[in-house]
């Protein structure tokens, strides 16, 4: 796992009008197209001024923010969504299926028992700590949550093709840059977490995911057809290489190493 910044966030161009950024142990997606943006993803709630920041360093506000996709509705990627909605009324997209998980009409979330629980394990307690100062146990409802088009791409800064890849949630999605090679997988295949020793492509530790590990598989098998050899994870650095290659290790090795178990699933 890449080293959480201890101030600002972590800014990487991975590619022309393709950012990677870096906050509390989790990332986001900066696409530019001129002087619009598309964010994905939104970090954590105590990473909003991170976010802000981010933007800051491309020479861009928070207002040229066209749109934010969230590849799903966990609380370390819905960060930013209220704020910005409430300051600059940014529209916020998801799958359809995902919007009622922003909304919290359902929920598809770890839940801090089950993270009490874990606590024996040594590197549960200091990601805990970390992530509880970061807001992870603030309440992220975004009653305005949208769905976007499921076919094509979406006509947003940077063209992203939505990939739907159920199992970390029940509407998680992808998106594809074409342009780019690229891909933004968000939780369906990152390259490293706190709680995971492993490093590279890998399905991360069981008990975040509030689907089957069938249903992680199948995740991964709706990104081996997506031609892309740069991938943007939500937790890890980004990943060069054939996609496909880094989904045949993901598949082929356990998910990391948090307790396997018990799921977010309730």
């Amino acid at each position: 796992m890449r080293p959480r910044p201890a101030g600002p966030p972590l800014v990487e161009q991975v590619d022309r009008g393709t950012v990677l950024v870096t906050g509390t142990d989790v990332n986001w997606v900066l696409l530019r197209e001129g002087d619009a943006l598309t964010l994905v993803d939104g970090g954590y709630p105590g990473d909003v001024a991170a976010v802000e920041f981010s933007i800051a360093t491309l020479g861009l506000r928070p207002q040229d923010v066209v749109a934010i996709l969230v590849t799903h509705a966990h609380v370390d990627h819905l960060g930013a969504v209220n704020p910005f909605h409430a300051r600059y009324g940014t529209p916020v997209l998801l799958h359809p299926v995902e919007v009622a998980h922003a909304r919290r009409e359902r929920r598809e979330q770890l839940t801090p028992a089950r993270v009490v629980a874990g606590l024996w394990r040594p590197a549960v307690l200091p990601w805990a700590v970390r992530v509880a100062r970061a807001g992870a146990g603030r309440d992220v409802a975004a009653a305005h949550a949208q769905p976007f088009p499921t076919s094509g791409a979406l006509d947003l800064p940077g063209s992203p093709v939505p990939v739907p890849t159920g199992g970390h949630t029940s509407g998680h999605t992808a998106f594809h840059l074409p342009a780019s090679g690229a891909v933004i997988t968000g939780d369906s295949l990152v390259t490293g977490h706190a709680l995971s020793p492993a490093t590279g492509p890998q399905l991360l530790p069981a008990w975040f995911n509030h689907g089957t590990d069938e249903e992680m598989r199948a995740a991964l098998g709706a990104l081996a057809g997506v031609d892309a050899d740069l991938l943007l994870p939500g937790h890890g650095p980004a990943h060069r290489g054939p996609l496909r290659a880094a989904v045949d290790r993901a598949a082929g090795a356990p998910p990391g190493g948090g307790p396997r178990t018990t799921r977010g699933r309730r």
